[in-house]
Formats: structure tokens, C-alpha cells, sequence
């Protein structure tokens, strides 16, 4: 054996040995010691003062707070946020505002001067549903609620119970198998309208809420909004209709119910142009209008025929406002606007890597349902509200979400805070609350 084979067989030799100490004292590190009892530590020691600490992290940006918090979500036991709802009388409402931390007074006197409107359609995910009427919840409001009439009974049920404690939160007084992309969607909000124009409420505003949206800005911010930009203005993102978006009005479509589908076709018949020679916009189905401008569509001659037109449409609630507000003679009509106006944060799966960094939880026709490494994103939108999550598939994310944004709605407070109002009584964010 020459010089360099010894070295290379010696070295070979070495790392072997490296290598065989390694295992062992890995091994030997990973398997419990059965003789010793497993230490226990404390809540604090495992995932910070969770959720707080990891909440802070997430919504700096930190790399590895998604990873974090998803193992100590998988570790921590998530409360029953509606026990009692589900069954007439066994909760009286007491309980159920301070219970669910309902907030129930003014705060301001410039939120209680200027009442809002709100249109919530929702069909499934109660406690989700819960934590958005609280979140948005003060007694100067107005809150329309549209169950889905093919939600099961025991949803209404319990929906009902929580609603018949609020005076100013009211169940529309007609509901609607509500299709995705059907006509049915706006029809819902109609009904809505309807109900609260005729309502004693003097409300300014009215916006438009799923049972997926939450809240970016307080009620205060949202006033603030639109005293600054919108003052009298109505809030409809959009566009002429561009010529890839026309199959929706130029042919008729229909909607399919039977025994659990539903859903919209295509037919092979072409649609008539639009009523009054009306040029169709596309934009957001989500909106913030005037009171004098839902009076307006519920009287207007060409709101209604336009209404009767955009029923065989595809998705009308994305043409029907934003057309109607291109009208000059429409009260608080934003004839030359387009994309202006932050209603909602979304995350499109076609504008990754243009407007966002990507979906961090997954995608569902394109929209992304929110992960843990989106909440930075969310925070930081000049959005209103955000839109679309899934508390049961990404608990911490609402949790994070609503412990923040309860704590920035206090801080803003004017009046005296009642202890109920608090969702924790002690809070470790080390964080800026009020960005």
C-alpha cells in the first residue's frame, strides 16, 4: 500500500468512526429512558404564552412561525364557542353577550352618529358565523342575516336563537336556495335590502358580508373610510365588461337543485341585449352603497328591468351593482370609477406573484382560504374586510385574527370598557396593535 492509499483507507477509517459515534449518540438521546418519568412543562414553556406570542410572530412575518404554530395548534384543545345554541331556551341571552363577548355600547360618538347596514348571507360554519357578528357587532347597527334555505335545521335553529336576543340583528323574511354563480346570490341580498329599508333603522351605509369574510378595519376605521373617500358615494369596484367576461350575459344559464346538487349550466339559448341600452360593467360582487341608492334600485325603472334581464345570467351580483352605479342620474353614482375602493382582501390564485406572494393555506375556485403565513398579508391590506376563511381547517388564523382585532377596537374605545368585552384577561402580544 503506497502513502495516498494509506492516507485515503485512515481517513475512510476516521469518518466511519465519526459516524458510528454519531448514530449512537443520537440513538441513545432519542429513545426515552422508560425508567424516568416524562417531564411535563408548562403551557408557556411549549408554545410561548400561546396563542399570543406565536400570533405576534405570525403576523410579523417571522419564518418559522407557520411551522410553529401549526404543531401547537395541533396541541391545544379548541373551546366550543356555541354550546348552547343549538337548542331553544337552554342559554338565555344574558350568557349569550357576555358569554360571547358582544360588545354593547357605542364606543364613539362618532360611530354612534353614523349607523351602518349589514347584508350577512351564510349557510354552514356556525362558530365562524359567530365570531364575525362579534367582531362587527355594535348596537347603532343594523344586521340583516340570510340563512341558505338548504342549510340544515339545526343551523337555522341555533342561528335563530343568538338573532332573537338582538334587537337590531334580524333574519330575512325571505330566503333562498342560494346557488354558487346563480341569481339566487343577489336575490339574497335583495330580500335584505328590502327588509331594511323598511325597517325604523336609520342606517347611512349598507356592505355586504359572507359567512368566510372578517374584518380588517374597526367599525371606527370603516366610518373614517368613508368620510374621507366615499362621503355619499357608492363603493362598487369595476370595469366596462371585458370581452372574455360577455359568455356570462350574452347566453342564458340556469339553475340545477335535486337531491343535494346545485349548480348553474349553460343553456344554447342567446340573451336579448340589455334593458334601456344599459353598458354592462364587471366588477366586485361585494359592495358599500348609500341608503338613497338601495331606495333607488329597489324603485328605479331600470334597476327592475335589469333585475328581470340578469336573471338567466351567470354570477349577476358581479354586473348588477356596478352597472347601476355607472348610471350619472344614480344617487352617490361613481360614473367614471373603476377598481377604486379597498372592500375586500383576496388572494386570486391568477394574481400570485403579480398582488401577493402566494397562498399559504390552499386554494377553492381560485380563491385562496387562508393559512398561517398569510396573516402578515392580511394585516398590512388597506382593505376593509378580508375574505376567504375556514376556521375549522385553519383555527389559529381566526384566533390570531380576532384576539388582534378585538384588542385594536378596545384601544380605540372612547367609553369605559366592561369586563365582557375582553376576549382574554391577560394578553402577551408584543406587538403594535393599532397598524
Amino acid at each position: 500500500m503506497n502513502q495516498l492509499d494509506a492516507t485515503k483507507s485512515g481517513f475512510l477509517g476516521c469518518i466511519g468512526i465519526c459516524i458510528f459515534i454519531f448514530i449512537f449518540l443520537y440513538v441513545r438521546n432519542t429513545i426515552p429512558d422508560e425508567s424516568k418519568e416524562e417531564p411535563t412543562y408548562p403551557e408557556s414553556t411549549d408554545c410561548g404564552f400561546y396563542p399570543d406570542e406565536i400570533c405576534s410572530a405570525l403576523f410579523e412575518g417571522k419564518g418559522a412561525a407557520p411551522q410553529i404554530g401549526q404543531l401547537c395548534q395541533q396541541n391545544t384543545h379548541q373551546p366550543e364557542i356555541t354550546p348552547c345554541l343549538g337548542t331553544p331556551g337552554s342559554c338565555n341571552c344574558s350568557l349569550i353577550f357576555q358569554g360571547l363577548h358582544f360588545i354593547t355600547r357605542s364606543l364613539s360618538a362618532e360611530e354612534g352618529n353614523f349607523s351602518l347596514a349589514y347584508i350577512i348571507t351564510i349557510h354552514k360554519e356556525l362558530a365562524m358565523f359567530v365570531k364575525l357578528l362579534r367582531a362587527i357587532y355594535v348596537p347603532q347597527n343594523v344586521y340583516c342575516i340570510h340563512i341558505d334555505e338548504k342549510s340544515p335545521q339545526n343551523y337555522k335553529t341555533a342561528v335563530t336563537n343568538l338573532v332573537d336576543c338582538f334587537e337590531n340583528i334580524f333574519i330575512s323574511s325571505k330566503r333562498e336556495t342560494v346557488i354558487y354563480g346563480g341569481f339566487s346570490r343577489l336575490q339574497a341580498d335583495i330580500n335584505c335590502m328590502k327588509d331594511l329599508v323598511s325597517s325604523t333603522f336609520r342606517w347611512k351605509y349598507v356592505i355586504n358580508l359572507c359567512g368566510q369574510d372578517y374584518p380588517i378595519k374597526t367599525n371606527k376605521e370603516i366610518i373614517q373610510y368613508i368620510k374621507s373617500k366615499w362621503n355619499g358615494k357608492n363603493m362598487t369596484p369595476g370595469v366596462i365588461q371585458p370581452a372574455h367576461m360577455k359568455y356570462r350575459t350574452h347566453q342564458s344559464y340556469k339553475e340545477y337543485v335535486h337531491q343535494g346538487n346545485a349548480y348553474v349550466y349553460p343553456t344554447k339559448k342567446e340573451k336579448k341585449d340589455p334593458p334601456h341600452n344599459l353598458t354592462i360593467y364587471f366588477g366586485s360582487a361585494y359592495y358599500l352603497l348609500t341608503r338613497q341608492f338601495v331606495e333607488f334600485t329597489l324603485t328605479d325603472v331600470r334597476a327592475k328591468d335589469l333585475l328581470e334581464w340578469s336573471k338567466d345570467t351567470y354570477s349577476p351580483d358581479e354586473h348588477y351593482w356596478v352597472t347601476l352605479n355607472r348610471l350619472r342620474d344614480a344617487p352617490g353614482a361613481t360614473p367614471n370609477a373603476e377598481w377604486e375602493g379597498h372592500i375586500r382582501a383576496i388572494k386570486w390564485k391568477d394574481m400570485e406573484g403579480v398582488v401577493h406572494n402566494g397562498c399559504k393555506g390552499h386554494y377553492v375556485r381560485d380563491i385562496c382560504v387562508y393559512g398561517l403565513g398569510d396573516l402578515q398579508w392580511i394585516i398590512e391590506s388597506p382593505h376593509l374586510f378580508a375574505n376567504k376563511f375556514e376556521l375549522t381547517t385553519y383555527p389559529l388564523v381566526m384566533e390570531c385574527l380576532e384576539r388582534r382585532y378585538r384588542l385594536k377596537v378596545l384601544n380605540q374605545a372612547e367609553v369605559p370598557l366592561e369586563s365582557h368585552w375582553h376576549l382574554q384577561e391577560t394578553c402577551y402580544f408584543n406587538m403594535k396593535i393599532n397598524i
